[in-house]
């Protein structure tokens, strides 16, 4: 997530922890710096513009040029005026006092519209809610099959017009409100239509939806990869029907954050949720302070503990804290750990958590269902011994292990290697927060 916005500002920090006092000459290139940076990212221009002033205004103040550590004076700076830029809090959706609460979809074709409906639906029912899904798309072909396979496979129910009965959106959308009301639902998420561009026959029809089913919230799903043409729709979008919500997705891609941090600038409306994967868990509640930390390279402690206790049980993780005191941490273990990890989601957006990581010590962490595969081959290929301390793990034996497990010799050497970068990850970890360890927060 931003892997180029972020190294670069992990650049610019690490000249600027190493000077020994602020100037004007060194705020006014390190604004440079950040401007660049920024720009180059497709972040809005009269946003970069606004948030360098900002920058320059309170890093040249008296407190900040006399103090013991100007460089990480100018550093939290930046952090909260990104944070500031990003929405300051995390905004909550709206529900109304009476069930079903209502909400609407917006956006266009190819943004994700559809799976991220299915997402909040998943992710509310985890949380208690009883969703009704609504295929109000007769436009696109197949659009109302997809979301029921989609729903049909996490048993979520899918209300559709797929017998033509009322044949326009607006009708369906209201049929939807008095099943939801006679079947005890309380909550109604409605995927609407979408086009290739914005056209006035589109926003006609939101606005009828919008008027028979006075939603509670209405959300646009932008796609974050399209940088300000997503700043672009959103402002549009709100001018016509009105926004409550941002909902950003494909943040797992190569996102260059234009979108992410502009959008709140520029329309006026807060990002609620990001998607960070393909599958159907993969979505985050929006956090502009822990976002805005990811983007500096700080890590977000925060979010990987509340991932950690969303899926590892207390138990599991002080036997594992256990191990770890003892070190006594084997390839078993670490197997174990990654099936765990999987759990959490993707593994570049959880190590993007740890602090002082480095976006550089991320390259070559990836792990899908095959790599696991092959690692799991390996690890049985292996000794006791061997499993135990693979540091005994010779030519041979490595040329042993790969024939028995049907891989490579290049494949046992990688799986050795990334289990010495997690062992030092662990380590780092440690000296983040040896406190959270102990109580067996983290899951590796």
């Amino acid at each position: 997530m931003f892997e180029q916005l972020t190294e670069r500002f992990e650049s610019l920090f690490k000249k600027l922890k190493g000077l020994g006092k602020l100037t004007e000459s060194n705020v006014q290139d390190a604004l440079k710096e950040v401007r660049r940076t920024l720009l180059e990212a497709d972040v809005n221009y009269k946003v970069v513009k606004e948030f360098t002033e900002n920058v320059k205004r309170k890093a040249l103040g008296e407190k900040v040029l006399s103090s013991i550590t100007p460089g990480q004076q100018f550093i939290k700076i930046v952090h909260d005026e990104l944070t500031s830029l990003l929405g300051t809090e995390s905004q909550e959706v709206n529900f109304s006092l009476t069930s079903p609460t209502t909400w609407m979809l917006v956006g266009l074709q190819g943004a994700g519209k559809t799976t991220a409906c299915v997402k909040l639906a998943l992710y509310f029912r985890k949380k208690g809610k009883k969703p009704l899904l609504v295929a109000a798309d007769v436009k696109r072909p197949a659009a109302v099959e997809q979301l029921m396979i989609l729903g049909k496979n996490l048993d979520i129910p899918v209300f559709s017009d797929s017998k033509k009965v009322w044949k326009n959106p607006e009708k369906i959308c209201d049929q939807a409100k008095k099943k939801a009301k006679d079947e005890d639902f309380d909550l109604i998420i409605i995927d609407t239509a979408g086009r290739l561009h914005i056209d006035q026959e589109l926003m006609d029809e939101l606005k009828r939806i919008r008027k028979k089913v006075e939603p509670q919230e209405i959300l646009l799903v932008a796609d974050a990869m399209t940088g300000q043409d997503a700043v672009n729709i959103a402002s549009t979008f709100e001018k016509e029907i009105g926004l409550d919500g941002i909902f950003l997705t494909k943040m797992d891609g190569d996102a260059r954050g234009g979108a992410a941090l502009s959008i709140k600038a520029v329309c006026g409306k807060p990002i609620k949720f990001i998607g960070v994967g393909e599958k159907t868990d993969a979505l985050e509640l929006f956090y502009p302070e822990r976002m805005a930390s990811r983007i500096l390279g700080m890590g977000d402690v925060v979010s990987l503990v509340e991932k950690a206790q969303e899926t590892i049980s207390l138990e599991e993780a002080k036997e594992l804290e256990k191990k770890l005191r003892k070190q006594s941490y084997t390839l078993e273990d670490f197997f174990h750990q990654l099936q765990q990890i999987k759990k959490m989601g993707p593994l570049e957006s959880i190590l993007d958590m740890i602090p002082n990581l480095g976006t550089k010590s991320l390259k070559g962490l990836s792990f899908d269902e095959k790599t696991l595969t092959k690692v799991e081959a390996i690890i049985n290929s292996m000794t006791r011994k061997e499993k135990e301390k693979p540091e005994i793990i010779d030519g041979s034996r490595r040329r042993r292990i790969a024939s028995g497990s049907g891989t490579s010799v290049q494949d046992v050497n990688r799986l050795l290697k990334q289990f010495v970068m997690m062992q030092r990850m662990i380590k780092r970890m440690n000296r983040v927060d040896p406190k959270a360890l102990g109580k067996g927060l983290f899951p590796f």
